[in-house]
């Protein structure tokens, strides 16, 4: 083993070291003030959580901790210091002598960080060989094997063999986390690390980052929107707003009696258990956040607070105040606002949404088979050259009218594959789709009407791939509305696109803009209006919300509800994140491997019995709220492939409640609990209805 490089480590003094720092950029027009009076220490062993909204700059400290802000990126004041070392004041070769080997970093989209042309093997080799003077391939290559077991890749001599497309999302998140761990770093930045996972990838990290940071000692600085996974990993947490630190504290402090008015908001927007669509309705932040060149006098806060004071509030810039020994709060009237409930507390019940009886959609024993032909030789002379993937297996289930129906499960489960088909981009293999009586399942889209067409819509995850940059928000959304003959004439066009923006809460003058000029939530609003054009029977929402920001995902979210309670349409919500299911869906249809698990009202399925799947997904999603206990399961290994899936139950290869060799060989039969509620698996309702709730109250 090679002796360590790294000086032993102070467990007494801070890793690092942030004082009053300020960031800007340089452009042609000024220069830009992106972070301001930021301050933070995080000392050896912590984790602390930097939470906001997108803009807020914390992706820029990040950055500046790294010393990558680019050529038009400047630390324009203030310090830091890392293990009482001035990084200002650091030349480019000491820089390059801490980055990778005591300052490490694991980035969103894992593939930024592998090269796609070598093998993993190599690019992990390259760490120990950089940083460490004497060390030599063969045991770089060594240490590269047990980092990848100690972040449980199964497999790991398979990994290193591999080039990263050769492996999934979650797998390649673990190497660049082992990548980042294979020097032994004193810090480790974190800059959304699971944003684009599934709910039970992202456990399985979260519970490896957590491990990884008992075992080794290293600091942690995690970067996140999400509130509930802060609170799952972290010690403190920094909220930041406009550039700076509003709030910091314990996570036992903010999550129980958070102070500035900006993280009560946060909290407000997120669907936690014990909020509802109609009794306790989320609030989103009114407003936006304020451009950097563009922020107000005095709080930066004050156009989106419900607690502004004119006169006082907008007199000065406001310091970071003292709000106990751990704790402080960027707010004069923190005291005063203490007593007072938060705003969400408080929000109006609305009235239930417009439904009927009437059944809009009907699916039954539906499939989806694609070919795979093989060609080889051995092929050749057998009996059958084809293999079929099962994306979609003997679906069956209904929508109403006014109803929201959530298709939820992991990436591959064929959640999209069947919003493809009753959209009319694939045709069903088997079975039927009925959409108001008639059976579209082999009805190309091209061969669809005007009609058809106009009553059955999508709404996508991104819409930057599904609007035109060339052309007007108006223009776009007006096309929709010839196209389906709503309006002909110019004039009514054009009341028509400023109906539409009204409903989706834009102003009108947004018609004259273009894509590249909104914001992401306001292009999803447009998504949405466009969607909505043609007065739908029907609205496909396939992860409309998931790369939001919590305050513009409530915004969109009570959009949908608000649009679908005036309109009475059908919506069919497709999603990986049960928490906004749970908040938004009347049924929930739980998907595996192209197969329905479970399936009923969402009371049912978010209570015991559940199917192992369906509890194991349950006990995945981060829970923001501090009274609530929550289970801890981990789903082991991957899908199967639906090229090759398993013999019996399709869920028994990672199922944690198998009960032998019925489940590997017998397909599960369903059973019903009553009021729709069906569940297939082996075990008997009374023992899944004995499980123990996935959540509970605190103490």
């Amino acid at each position: 083993m090679i002796a360590e490089v790294i000086p032993p480590r102070d467990t007494r003094s801070p890793i690092l070291e942030i004082d009053k720092l300020s960031i800007s950029y340089l452009t042609r027009a000024a220069e830009i003030p992106a972070v301001v009076d930021f301050s933070l220490t995080i000392q050896p062993g912590e984790c602390v959580g930097l939470v906001g909204e997108s803009g807020c700059g914390k992706s820029t400290v990040a950055m500046a901790i790294m010393r990558y802000l680019g050529g038009n990126g400047r630390i324009a004041g203030g310090s830091m210091k890392f293990r009482g070392r001035d990084m200002l004041a650091m030349s480019k070769e000491d820089l390059r002598r801490i980055r990778g080997a005591e300052i490490a970093m694991v980035y969103q989209e894992p593939m930024s960080a592998l090269n796609p042309a070598l093998r993993i093997g190599d690019q992990l080799a390259e760490v120990p060989l950089c940083h460490e003077p004497g060390c030599t391939p063969a045991q770089a290559r060594d240490r590269a094997r047990d980092m990848l077991a100690r972040v449980r890749l199964a497999d790991p001599g398979r990994v290193m063999q591999a080039y990263p497309h050769q492996i999934s999302g979650g797998q390649q998140q673990r190497v660049v986390i082992a990548m980042a761990l294979l020097s032994n770093p004193s810090l480790l930045l974190l800059d959304e690390p699971t944003t684009a996972l599934d709910v039970t990838v992202e456990a399985g990290i979260v519970d490896l980052i957590a491990e990884l940071g008992r075992t080794l000692g290293t600091a942690m600085l995690y970067i996140s929107h999400n509130l509930g996974l802060i609170r799952e990993t972290c010690d403190r947490v920094c909220v930041m707003y406009a550039g700076q630190a509003v709030e910091e504290g314990t996570i036992a402090q903010i999550f129980a009696a958070p102070r500035h008015p900006y993280t009560q908001g946060l909290f407000g927007c997120i669907p936690t258990p014990g909020r509802d669509k109609t009794s306790r309705p989320l609030v989103p932040i009114r407003g936006q956040l304020p451009l950097p060149q563009n922020r107000p006098k005095g709080c930066w806060f004050a156009p989106r607070c419900d607690f502004f004071e004119a006169g006082r509030c907008d007199a000065a810039p406001v310091p970071m105040l003292p709000a106990g020994e751990t704790r402080g709060v960027r707010c004069l009237r923190w005291q005063e606002i203490e007593a007072l409930p938060p705003v969400a507390a408080v929000a109006e019940a609305l009235p239930a949404a417009k439904a009927d009886n009437q059944v809009v959609l009907q699916v039954a024993a539906m499939g989806k088979h694609y070919p795979i032909y093989d060609n080889s030789i051995a092929a050749f002379f057998g009996s059958d050259r084809t293999r079929y993937i099962r994306a979609n297996e003997a679906l069956s289930f209904e929508a109403k009218g006014g109803q929201t129906v959530a298709i939820v499960g992991e990436s591959g489960c064929g959640k999209s594959t069947f919003a493809r088909v009753l959209m009319g981009l694939e045709t069903a293999t088997a079975g039927t789709v009925a959409f108001r009586g008639t059976d579209i399942g082999r009805q190309p889209v091209q061969s669809r009407g005007a009609p058809l067409l106009s009553s059955l819509q999508m709404v996508f995850q991104n819409p930057n791939d599904t609007l035109n940059p060339s052309m007007t928000v108006g223009r776009q959304i007006g096309r929709v509305i010839r196209k389906f003959g709503v309006k002909k004439r110019r004039a009514d066009v054009d009341a028509e696109v400023f109906r539409l923006l009204d409903l989706v809460k834009l102003p009108r003058a947004f018609a004259d803009r273009k894509p590249r000029q909104l914001s992401g939530g306001q292009k999803q609003r447009i998504g949405i209006a466009r969607a909505f054009a043609g007065d739908p029977a029907m609205v496909v929402a396939d992860e409309p919300v998931s790369a939001l920001d919590v305050s513009v995902q409530a915004a969109v979210t009570g959009l949908l509800i608000d649009i679908q309670r005036r309109s009475g349409t059908t919506l069919l919500f497709i999603s990986h994140d049960l928490g906004v299911v749970r908040y938004l869906a009347d049924q929930v249809v739980v998907m595996y491997l192209g197969q329905i698990m479970e399936q009923g009202t969402t009371d049912a399925v978010f209570q015991p019995p559940y199917h192992p799947y369906t509890e194991a997904l349950l006990a995945a999603v981060p829970v923001a709220d501090p009274t609530i206990e929550k289970k801890r399961i981990i789903l082991e290994g991957a899908m199967p492939s639906p090229l090759d899936p398993p013999l019996g139950c399709p869920f028994h290869t990672r199922c944690p409640r198998k009960l032998g060799d019925i489940c590997e060989s017998e397909p599960p039969p369903d059973r019903a609990n009553g009021d729709g509620h069906v569940i297939r698996c082996h075990i008997p309702l009374p023992d899944l209805a004995a499980v123990e709730p996935v959540l509970g109250r605190a103490g």
